[in-house]
């Protein structure tokens, strides 16, 4: 149970009950961290624009390698609410069972370059307290390895979504 109140949607403002809507008349149910994010219309929107525009539109980074990074994020803060969540999007998106599982034993397991995992890596690295610490040559590298200066940026933006929001669903102890 979570430790704060949530909106149902009856109590969403007509902006968010308007995003809600097709939800419900797909899914039957708003999930808790919808729920939570529908309390304030500003953190709401914010919110959602950063999905619309970091995993669910075209970007620089494959759909595989952002739900990766999304699902690697999210387990090395210990947000199941969140590792759950996307094994389902994951799917949806068209990564495989198999890569979804090797994902979720960690970067050595998954079958992929050398560069997709060193890219996977700097963002776990980059999501920990000490990411003050990562030095250029490390972002180098990862330009050595083919990446853009876009992608690496990318990469690192949807490893900040994450930490915010494994950071919400954790606080307020969601989906538990």
């Amino acid at each position: 149970m979570a430790h704060i109140a949530l909106n149902e949607f009856e109590q969403m403002s007509p902006a968010i009950q308007e995003k809600a809507r097709p939800i419900l008349e797909k899914t039957g149910k708003l999930g808790e961290i919808f729920k939570l994010l529908a309390l304030d219309e500003n953190i709401y929107f914010a919110t959602d624009a950063m999905v619309q525009r970091f995993l669910l539109d075209q970007t620089h980074l494959s759909y595989e390698i952002k739900e990766s990074i999304a699902l690697l994020i999210s387990k090395e803060n210990g947000c199941k609410m969140c590792v759950d969540v996307h094994k389902g999007i994951a799917k949806m998106l068209g990564l495989s069972e198999q890569r979804i599982d090797e994902v979720l034993e960690g970067v050595d397991a998954i079958t992929t370059s050398e560069a997709e995992k060193a890219l996977l890596n700097f963002c776990i690295k980059a999501s920990k307290k000490e990411n003050y610490k990562i030095l250029k040559e490390e972002i180098d590298a990862l330009k050595g390895l083919g990446y853009s200066d876009v992608q690496i940026v990318e990469a690192v933006a949807i490893t900040g979504y994450f930490n915010y929001i494994n950071t919400l669903s954790n606080v307020f102890a969601l989906g538990e």
